[in-house]
């Protein structure tokens, strides 16, 4: 699937949480629905104004996938579940390391599905802590190419 790039703004924030949490529920099966709850008003209010937003859309503009970046950080990465495996994350993934120069993401430690696609872009394990940024006992990687 080949379908551009764009960018994303504060208008499309409502978007990128419906793909995030749909995401989320997919593949990351350790987080419980309280946690999901937990997430997603933090994001929206901490993450989202503070990150450059690209995504991809089919041709009814819906959604399909998005990533964040900030600096040469990787922030957040997520596809639409019925999407997953056809290259969107490939296609953004590549837009962060080789147009913006990223060089850093972390993972969580049990979403191993992801660790696989960042290792083989060449990101490294260089940290494991044992907590995420708001302390949940979900184990964090931090990855650098």
């Amino acid at each position: 699937m080949s379908l551009p790039i764009c960018r994303l703004t504060a208008d499309d924030y409502s978007a990128i949480l419906d793909v995030w949490e749909l995401s989320v529920k997919a593949t990351h099966h350790f987080f419980t629905p309280e946690e999901i709850d937990y997430y997603r008003p933090l994001i929206l209010k901490y993450t989202l104004p503070q990150v450059d937003l690209y995504g991809i859309r089919n041709e009814q503009q819906e959604l399909l996938a998005f990533i964040a970046i900030r600096d040469n950080k990787i922030e957040m990465l997520f596809v639409h579940p019925q999407y997953l495996r056809q290259k969107l994350g490939s296609s953004l993934l590549s837009l962060a390391i080789y147009e913006h120069k990223c060089n850093r993401i972390d993972v969580n430690e049990e979403n191993p599905d992801a660790l696989k696609v960042y290792q083989k872009f060449g990101f490294k394990q260089i940290a494991r802590h044992p907590t995420d940024d708001c302390g949940k006992p979900h184990p964090i990687l931090e990855l650098a190419l």
